[in-house]
């Protein structure tokens, strides 16, 4: 990894791990959000490989989703409690080679992985919690085009995420199209849909309504809604798969199903709660709620005379990818997105019977787009 300057310090009581941290903005220069907030000093985790060319021209911007962080490939360990949530698509040698790019992954704005998020502490020395300010993925934008300036990157040869990290993407091509030469977007649309919004509106109230909540300001209590948080995942887990693929691992004939009728859960339960404590061990649920929040606002239409007008912006060539069996961020969303961009490019899409994740699980299949994007 390139050392850099202006790194501030890990977060408490947390091991740095592979990750990085600048320091953008400040009171001179306060991040002013879309809604209208400040946000000071900001603090922006981020982790890198591969080494930065002299022209500074073979830099790639990597974007993770709603409960993903900053380590987007390498082992768990020491600050990461998880393997890398893209390992195997990053590395030497990979679709996004670091042989030959300088990756970046950052932190988003309002995570809870080493960025500046709701559990950090605010200007007067105590967690923001409840005062942590509404914030858009524009705004998240706007804090990784800072980071983008700290290291000395004018221009990204290629922007890639999926989910929210597309969200990102689609954003970073829109809002600072003179900043991207290429980007894959996969797994979204241009605007937050009906349904989405409903999903997420529900895993919001779940993590409201758990009575450890206290209004967001539940940091020193000795409690937190971690009940409501898991619920909230387990709502999401289930619009993020299939009913096939749900069927067949956990269904009525499935192997090592408990018969509920003697005190058992169905296995589809289990399924639910484990993913549901795994999130609470290293989630914060103000994050889930100011993430969620961010992803129902997204909408790269929203005053720039609607989504057509605002991809006509465009200058980066746009690969667009989609998961065929996805039916939270359907295959409709980005044929949308593919007919209104500059190129008019087939939509690539991705087979899976894993539905929206399979953005993350099949990383041949999506290596394979994100390679050839990035050679063209």
């Amino acid at each position: 990894m390139t050392d850099r300057q202006g790194l501030g310090p890990a977060p408490r009581d947390d091991e740095p791990g592979e990750r990085r941290f600048a320091s953008v903005g400040g009171q001179d220069d306060p991040v002013r959000l879309e809604g209208g907030g400040l946000l000071g000093l900001v603090t922006v985790a981020y982790e890198t490989w591969g080494t930065l060319d002299h022209a500074g021209s073979n830099a790639i911007l990597v974007l993770h989703a709603l409960t993903g962080d900053s380590h987007a490939a390498g082992p768990a360990g020491p600050g990461h409690p998880e393997v890398g949530w893209w390992d195997g698509l990053i590395g030497s040698g990979a679709a996004i080679d670091t042989d030959r790019y300088f990756v970046v992954c950052p932190n988003v704005l309002g995570g809870c992985r080493g960025t500046t998020g709701p559990s950090s502490l605010s200007p007067d020395g105590t967690p923001y919690g409840s005062r942590f300010p509404l914030i858009t993925i524009r705004d998240q934008v706007a804090v990784e085009a800072r980071l983008a300036d700290e290291l000395g990157i004018t221009r990204w040869y290629g922007v890639v995420g999926g989910s929210m990290g597309g969200m990102r993407a689609l954003e970073w091509c829109v809002g600072l199209p003179e900043r991207v030469d290429r980007a894959v977007v996969v797994a979204v649309g241009g605007a937050a849909t009906a349904e989405q919004i409903g999903l997420c509106s529900l895993q919001i109230r779940a993590i409201h309504t758990d009575p450890a909540f206290a209004g967001g300001d539940y940091y020193g209590t000795g409690m937190r809604p971690d009940e409501g948080l898991a619920l909230a995942r387990g709502i999401g887990q289930v619009s993020y798969r299939t009913d096939l693929e749900l069927e067949a691992r956990f269904g009525r004939s499935a192997q090592g199903q408990e018969d509920p009728m003697k005190g058992g859960r169905f296995a589809v339960e289990s399924y639910l709660h484990h993913h549901g404590e795994r999130l609470v061990r290293r989630f914060d649920p103000n994050a889930y709620l100011v993430l969620s929040e961010a992803m129902n606002h997204h909408d790269i239409g929203r005053a720039r005379g609607g989504t057509a007008t605002a991809l006509g912006r465009v200058r980066a060539e746009v690969t667009v990818a989609g998961i065929a069996s996805d039916r939270l961020y359907p295959l409709r969303l980005q044929q949308e997105l593919a007919r209104h961009l500059p190129g008019r490019r087939p939509v690539a899409v991705i087979e899976s019977e894993a539905g929206h994740d399979g953005f993350l699980l099949e990383i041949e299949q999506v290596g394979a787009v994100v390679a050839t994007a990035l050679s063209s």
